[in-house]
């Protein structure tokens, strides 16, 4: 095997941003000879070197983002209210949520190569832009309030250590010197913002290096806590002054409280929820109010992932950091929760969220790391707000709107994103308090976590090849509960805010989907649909079919679609949900090529599917002659059960085509003009040459007697068939609109075979597979007020009236809404049989009147074992005179008042000898001539029935 042979193919793999030097994702299914390559060119980039590992790039920042509100400030503020019970179990409930979703982000991020973003980049790459970029913004908003939280929580620690009291009097010796109040607590988080800022400009590299100090400290004092709890005496500690409620005539709440060390009647008193009112907020406690504040220690488990972009190894590394950080956390978040439910008071737990500094062996250490720890939280999530903003910014998912937030330092730091999240952290630090903002940030990242979960479960569902990841540790079933746990949670939390959440993103979703350009990162819900249609395919059974159920499945034959525009719209109307196929014959031998000459076409067709908003296949085909392209498609098209069951041809004939796709004059409007502004990827067709051969006007390529050849063989593979003639003239739109009135647009049924006026039958299966086509066409909605007139032709002798409340009786029982119109023909017929002499005169024979008969109970005039009629040739196709044909001609031209749109006229059988081919072409036309758009149709299967 040669050295430069495709091995495999990956879906996800790497290369090298040019002014960074990150890794970026190719989806374009590079080989691995060309992902070493980019790797090789990788090594060799050291513009931006990853420097960071697993310890100090996820398990510091991970471990710092969970350990800093709630474990030094709201840990006592959960058991107080909750009681210890009720504390463990929120802590299991809340870590099954994000263990499931640690389990989803282990499997994506160890299936290929992941770059800046976190979660947002595995959410768009699994599931596409539509809903990575909508999530991404919901996980960029989460972030930013995520920051801020942490910013006012240290604002609060600040406050009640340096704080004034109520009465503005600092005792003596005091370091409660700062002035306190709502404007102050807002100045003092724009200084530490600021702070945050200066040092996320910096870079991410000298975040790390001080969050290694401050998750040194923060440790530290964790070690303490755990110490004074077994080393400090019992105390009575002074609660701090608690918001006025309202309407509040019970006794005054007790400014002191105990720590009494461990004690068994503490552990009791502290067992069972007892909910009261926050001291902060002034607002009432409960379950889900509670679980929403605990909950922001759980969500720093993405912290790792946001670094995703300045790690050596994210693939390895966030798996193994993220897993031992939820494990540490889980552990001393237990513990805390009963050392402090033996040790405390229940007052003390509710009315003094600062209580470890007070029992603690010093107390300084504690407020070192409150301030630390969530310092570094703050960071943490501004920087992690700015790489998400960064990342949606370069996949251009909101055009020129977020194109500043490209822009980067020359070390690769996205400042422009970090200044735009500084400003909208500021401000959410309007809302003031924590808990206020506590339920929005929950909300958001369960929103967030259950999108991660949906990610690997849609990857799991589509059972992809190429989704192989090295992490095991999971499958559907993992994925569904932690969707489901996510979304119990936020209803439980407040269904408002969970609401206007999941609508907001629905919104940018459509937003995303109608405005952004088609990206190259493949969408899974192509991967979803190719799963579920093929099992549907599979057991779409053919030998279960029935004609109740029939529908028109057709396969249109377009030479050239310059100047097939008009017909390609009508067969998409009348189509009825079908299958519709746009074919197309390459002439040539795949021998002599040195490629397939019809892969770089399919782009360009699929193009003006697209554009002409119709609902197609595209099938093309290589072959010596235009008839056996044809057989080829009448075979091979479709899968299973859906196959084409109809063939459409173009009629041949002379008439010069016209280009409706590039003649803004001659277009047809569902296909946008040629303006200089018109963005449309250019057609490849070839021009257009002067006559049409039936295949939609690309010159002579085949003759007549091919082109009934064609026919023929269609028929003899029981397809029914249509010939198109006139379509060029067709106009949708116009036609449609044009119409003044509801009833102003025709469609004339013509279902006699009029090249056999010896047989006057409206009733046999090709005149009732008109009448269904042209009910299926009034069925859809832009025809739906158009009238059908049905026209009955009578010779003299015969009851008009009689002919005419049959046919509407039958029509009734078909549930067909058509006016009847009887017409006499007798000096048509006269034509015709002074051509055929007086032996040609006779009448139609009992066996012909039997086609006449009533309605079948499985279709209508249903012949047995394949019926003698779609074999039978007529017998006087050479007989007909041209006076005769132009006669007919001219009788269908007189009836055509108002003019009708389309024309459906029954198509006969080509003679069995092949020798008259020619005759009956020119008999089709001289019939034709001059009709405007006209369909010639001959039906070969039952296709109605009047059973239930």
């Amino acid at each position: 095997m040669s050295e430069r042979t495709p091995l495999l193919h990956y879906r996800l793999s790497t290369n090298v941003n040019e002014q960074s030097g990150e890794h970026q994702p190719c989806l374009s299914g590079e080989t691995v000879e060309q992902s070493l390559a980019f790797s090789r060119l990788k090594s060799a980039h050291h513009s931006r070197p990853k420097k960071l590992s697993t310890f100090f790039g996820v398990v510091i920042p991970t471990l710092l983002s969970m350990f800093s509100v709630v474990v030094f400030l709201r840990i006592g503020f959960v058991v107080g209210q909750c009681g210890l019970y009720q504390t463990i179990a929120m802590f299991l409930v809340a870590y099954f949520i994000i263990s499931m979703t640690v389990l989803s982000v282990c499997a994506i991020s160890t299936n290929g190569a992941l770059d800046a973003g976190g979660a947002y980049y595995m959410i768009s790459r699994a599931l596409g832009p539509e809903f990575g970029g909508s999530l991404g913004v919901m996980f960029f908003l989460a972030n930013v309030c995520s920051s801020a939280l942490y910013i006012l929580g240290l604002v609060e620690a600040i406050v009640a250590t340096f704080g004034l009291p109520e009465d503005g009097v600092s005792p003596a010796g005091s370091l409660q010197v700062l002035p306190a109040g709502y404007w102050w607590s807002l100045l003092y988080a724009t200084g530490i913002l600021l702070l945050c800022l200066l040092v996320c400009l910096v870079g991410a590299e000298i975040y790390a290096k001080a969050s290694f100090l401050i998750f040194l400290v923060v440790m530290l004092v964790l070690a303490t806590i755990f110490i004074s709890f077994f080393a400090v005496c019992p105390r009575t500690i002074l609660l701090p002054a608690a918001l006025p409620v309202h309407n509040n005539t019970g006794p005054q709440p007790p400014n002191m409280a105990n720590f009494t060390g461990f004690k068994l009647d503490t552990l009791l008193g502290n067992l069972d929820a007892d909910y009261a009112v926050d001291y902060t907020t002034g607002t009432m406690m409960s379950f889900a109010t509670v679980f929403a504040v605990m909950f922001n220690g759980c969500t720093g488990i993405m912290a790792g992932s946001n670094m995703s972009g300045d790690l050596k190894n994210p693939s390895n590394s966030i798996p193994r950091g993220t897993i031992t950080a939820v494990i540490f956390t889980f552990i001393i978040y237990n513990l805390l929760s009963l050392m402090v439910a033996c040790s405390c008071d229940r007052i003390l737990l509710q009315r003094d969220y600062s209580f470890l500094r007070d029992i603690n062996v010093w107390n300084p250490l504690v407020t070192v790391g409150v301030y630390s720890s969530t310092m570094s939280a703050a960071m943490s999530n501004l920087i992690g707000a700015s790489r998400i903003l960064y990342a949606l910014a370069r996949d251009d998912l909101f055009g020129t709107v977020l194109s500043l937030a490209k822009k980067t330092s020359h070390n690769g730091n996205p400042w422009v994103s970090v200044l735009l999240s500084w400003f909208l952290v500021q401000l959410v630090l309007f809302t003031g308090k924590l808990n206020t903002i506590a339920s929005i940030v929950t909300i958001f990242f369960l929103l967030v976590y259950a999108a991660v979960d949906l990610a690997c479960l849609a990857l799991e569902w589509a059972s992809a090849p190429n989704f192989r990841p090295t992490f095991r540790y999971f499958t559907w079933h993992t994925c569904v509960l932690g969707i489901v746990g996510c979304a119990i949670m936020m209803c439980l939390i407040n269904a408002i805010y969970a609401s206007a959440s999941i609508a907001f993103m629905l919104l940018l979703l459509l937003l995303i989907h109608y405005l952004s350009p088609t990206s190259s990162w493949g969408y899974i819900s192509q991967a979803l649909i190719f799963h579920q249609v093929r099992k549907y395919l599979l057991m779409l059974d053919v030998r279960k079919d029935h004609v109740k159920f029939w529908r028109p499945q057709v396969l249109l034959m377009v030479s050239n679609p310059r100047s097939n525009v008009g017909l390609i719209t009508f067969i998409n109307d009348i189509k009825k949900s079908g299958l519709y196929v746009l074919g197309h014959v390459q002439l040539g031998d795949l021998d002599t090529l040195p490629s397939d000459p019809l892969q770089c076409r399919y782009d360009s067709w699929l193009s003006l599917v697209d554009h002409l908003n119709i609902k197609a296949f595209v099938n093309l085909t290589l072959a010596d002659s235009v008839r056996h392209g044809v057989q080829h498609l009448l075979f091979i098209s479709g899968l299973g059960g859906m196959r084409p069951n109809t063939l459409v041809l173009g009629f041949y004939d002379d008439c010069t085509p016209k280009d409706k796709l590039t003649d803004p004059t001659l277009a047809d409007a569902t296909v946008p003009t040629q303006d200089p502004e018109d963005k449309r990827p250019p057609y490849h067709f070839p021009a257009l040459r002067p006559s049409n051969d039936g295949m939609g006007g690309n010159g002579k390529v085949m003759g007549p007697q091919e082109y009934v050849a064609v026919i023929a063989d269609a028929m003899k593979m029981l397809k029914n068939v249509a010939l198109a003639r006139y379509f060029h003239q067709f106009d949708r739109t116009s036609t449609i609109s044009s119409s003044p009135g509801k009833c102003a647009l025709y469609v004339d049924v013509w279902p006699v075979n009029l090249l056999r006026p010896d047989s006057s039958s409206y009733v046999d299966t090709c005149s009732l597979f008109l009448l269904q086509l042209a009910c299926v066409l009034n069925m859809v909605r832009a025809w739906r007020h158009a009238r059908l007139r049905l026209f009955l032709c009578v010779e003299e002798g015969r009851s008009l009236r009689g002919s005419e409340e049959k046919l509407g009786q039958l029509l009734k029982e078909l549930r067909i809404k058509a006016n009847v119109y009887t017409v006499p023909w007798d000096q048509q017929v006269a034509l015709h049989w002074q051509r055929q002499g007086e032996a040609g005169k006779r009448r139609p024979t009992r066996q012909s009147q039997r086609e006449e008969g009533g309605l079948g109970k499985r279709g209508l005039f249903e012949e047995k074992e394949g019926g003698d009629y779609v074999n039978s040739f007529p017998s006087n196709a050479t007989r007909l005179s041209d006076e005769y044909l132009s006669a007919v001609n001219r009788l269908i031209l007189e009836q055509a008042c108002p003019p009708p749109a389309v024309r459906f006229l029954y198509l006969p059988h080509p003679p069995a000898d092949t020798q008259h081919y020619t005759a009956y072409l020119r008999q089709l036309d001289l019939l034709t001539k001059d009709l405007g758009p006209t369909l010639l149709i001959h039906g070969v299967t039952p296709v109605l029935t009047t059973d239930l």
